[in-house]
């Protein structure tokens, strides 16, 4: 089943409380395990809150409009306010030993010159905790922008009316929570309000941020860019050629040192060759061709398509929670809401409702 669209509209604080109140199901699902994660990783639900609310002046000072929308989550939810910013800044305030050890996510831009549609490409594996996915929401803003994300949370993948798009990979250096930046979940929606790759290059090098990321990012005039960001400073990777991809360890130039132990378990390089490795393979991607890398299961619970390690405790089992192919010149993305070997993908668009395929 689809994940419910949340269509926004409004000043700042009206959009927050119609996030809050329509999808108040799944803001609650999501402070639920989110309280469970926390605990798991020996953080209590009061201090994750604490810890939250330190965030609260980054964000009112990078978009006022922001914070207000938060506390309109909370108000349409009926939340502490400290309860959404522990949402919105948890990859911050999350261990970073948690997030270093399972990995998470592949993502991949296929510029126009390499698409087969004759438009940009972005698409990713968005790979968590399971039960997560029963939170998860379509935030759109018709005419602005659309996103895929946590309820209860600004944004995470998405893309937006100028045809530029934006995917996440979770990346971790030993710099991580030492003090407070711009969480990546509040910078991903800011990233919204851009024209294209350029304009958000030069926004995201304005700013310090709490942990570390990568924002892959492309636009319909075929620019691509990965824009990898610790407590250090932000370091850009341009494409080579057609396609970039990206997985969970930092690559750019001038990241040496940033990246923090990779645990033995973690899948992120295997994962990068097997993308790479798909790209190459053919002159030109097309959907079926991404549908077909991000089905694949060539490596078993390492593979791009995740199922989850029954071996591992629930709050460890990552899996593929959901999928997202952007066509970012037709302004629609291509939604699968479950493990994507096992669901068919729906289009939304900021106009159309979502349609089946």
């Amino acid at each position: 089943m689809m994940f419910p669209i949340v269509d926004l509209r409004g000043k700042p604080f009206e959009r927050g409380r119609m996030h809050g109140s329509l999808a108040r199901q799944r803001v609650e699902c999501s402070l639920a395990n989110y309280a469970k994660l926390f605990a798991f990783c020996g953080l209590g639900w009061a201090e994750a809150q604490r810890l939250g609310a330190t965030y609260r002046g980054v964000i009112g000072e990078l978009d006022a409009g922001l914070l207000e929308e938060i506390e309109g989550i909370a108000a349409g939810a009926g939340r502490g306010v400290d309860e959404i910013l522990a949402l919105n800044a948890r990859t911050e305030i999350l261990p970073p030993k948690y997030l270093g050890d399972p990995g998470e996510c592949t993502a991949i831009a296929v510029r126009t010159a390499a698409s087969a549609t004759g438009g940009t490409l972005l698409v990713q594996n968005w790979d968590w905790v399971g039960a997560q996915r029963d939170a998860l929401v379509v935030l759109r803003s018709r005419d602005e922008f659309a996103t895929l994300t946590e309820a209860g949370m600004l944004a995470k993948i998405g893309f937006n009316r100028h045809g530029f798009g934006i995917c996440l990979n979770i990346l971790r250096s030993s710099d991580d929570g030492k003090r407070p930046g711009v969480p990546v979940h509040v910078l991903l929606r800011a990233l919204l309000a851009r024209s294209g790759v350029a304009d958000a290059i030069a926004f995201a090098s304005k700013l310090s941020f709490g942990g570390s990321s990568n924002v892959l990012c492309a636009d319909a005039q075929g620019g691509a860019a990965s824009l990898e960001f610790s407590p250090k400073g932000l370091r850009v990777l341009e494409p080579e050629s057609g396609t970039l991809c990206h997985t969970n360890h930092f690559i750019a130039p001038g990241t040496e040192g940033w990246q923090a132990a990779l645990a033995d378990n973690l899948s992120t390089v295997p994962r990068l060759e097997l993308a790479r490795a798909h790209a190459a393979a053919r002159p030109k991607l097309g959907l079926e061709d991404v549908k077909c890398l991000l089905r694949d299961e060539s490596a078993g619970i390492l593979s791009i398509c995740r199922h989850p390690d029954r071996s591992l405790p629930e709050e460890a089992q990552i899996e593929s929670v959901a999928s997202v192919i952007m066509e970012l010149s037709r302004g629609v993305m291509h939604v699968a809401p479950d493990i994507p070997s096992r669901a068919e993908y729906a289009q939304v668009a900021l106009e159309a409702e979502p349609v089946v395929q």
